[in-house]
């Protein structure tokens, strides 16, 4: 997922706050308490990647040399979209994304509590490591688990208007299931998504944590504030929160974003000319530094992932803070 899920979901959820007996008490908390995270993070991921859905439009025409844009750099691919597309191409693709968002972000959300919790009892490893590992777990079980839905979407956004291979979600998810191999046709590019995440997510994770760790126990006061739904809960201030995730997933996407453009080649399966010799993982990389090199090849459009970074972190920090306080969270 994204750099800003993976930020989120870094910042340990603190254990809900006992209740006046008729309040539903403790364990009516408890027994909402994964019904809020999933509402929380997944309006807030849905408002991020509405906010940055034109440029992940781009990103996606880029990497996979889209003939109709391949000549083009970021910023004129997103004034020749409109251009050609309509204002609406610029969102093409983002429905299926909204709803990959919201059961990618309550399965990541409940998977990291659950591995954390058992790296630090059954392993006995605790700090920083141990939410590098339960994030990147965490990480790779929602991507596995939504992965279809993410192959629907990059299809989507790769059609330009004129030449639709599909005519929406479900059109695509019944054509991929005939022409391409069932069930498994819908994990093309699954192998270095897996291995991209670990990386990703792990990086993710450790740098936003140490970041925000850091930043509360030196200089609570200039960095922090109280939550307004539990003023005992410390939390770091919007625009900080900001900088942290910004930096953690810039950090994040360098490392892992060949394996980023490996998969999106792959998920385009049978739409590129190139089909036949990108069928595994090496094969597509091996063809992609072969024809482009790195940076116009493995690299091609790091430079948009850097622009996306600080609108979504913004608007997926600012919407999750407001949701979590909307829902008691902290």
């Amino acid at each position: 997922m994204a750099a800003a899920a993976a930020a989120l979901a870094a910042a340990d959820p603190p254990p809900a706050m006992p209740q006046a007996a008729g309040a539903g008490g403790p364990t009516a908390r408890r027994d909402f308490y994964w019904l809020r995270s999933f509402l929380a993070g997944g309006i807030a991921g849905c408002c991020a990647k509405t906010t940055v859905a034109p440029l992940d439009r781009v990103k996606v025409l880029l990497q996979a040399h889209n003939h109709h844009y391949k000549h083009l750099g970021v910023f004129s691919a997103l004034r020749a979209v409109p251009q050609k597309e309509g204002y609406l191409g610029l969102y093409k693709g983002n429905g299926a994304m909204m709803i990959r968002i919201f059961p990618y972000g309550a399965i990541q959300f409940m998977a990291f509590e659950h591995y954390k919790t058992l790296i630090t009892t059954k392993l006995g490893v605790s700090g920083h490591v141990h939410r590098l590992m339960a994030g990147s777990m965490a990480g790779m079980t929602a991507v596995i688990c939504t992965y279809p839905l993410d192959m629907v979407r990059v299809r989507l956004a790769f059609q330009v208007k004129g030449e639709h291979t599909y005519t929406g979600i479900i059109h695509a998810f019944k054509t991929i299931y005939a022409k391409e191999g069932g069930f498994l046709g819908f994990y093309r590019g699954l192998m270095p998504t897996i291995l991209g995440m670990a990386p990703y997510a792990g990086v993710s994770f450790f740098t936003f944590g140490t970041l925000k760790s850091v930043g509360l126990s030196h200089a609570p006061t200039l960095l922090g504030r109280p939550s307004s739904d539990n003023p005992n809960v410390l939390v770091l201030k919007t625009h900080i929160n900001l900088l942290c995730g910004g930096v953690a997933g810039a950090i994040a996407q360098t490392i892992s974003y060949p394996f980023d453009v490996t998969r999106r080649r792959m998920q385009l399966g049978t739409v590129l000319p190139e089909f036949e010799k990108c069928l595994t993982m090496w094969e597509t990389m091996k063809y992609v530094y072969g024809h482009h090199g790195i940076r116009r090849g493995l690299y091609r459009g790091l430079s948009l992932n850097y622009i996306r970074c600080v609108p979504s972190q913004a608007v997926a920090f600012t919407t999750y803070e407001l949701m979590k306080q909307f829902f008691h969270l902290n």
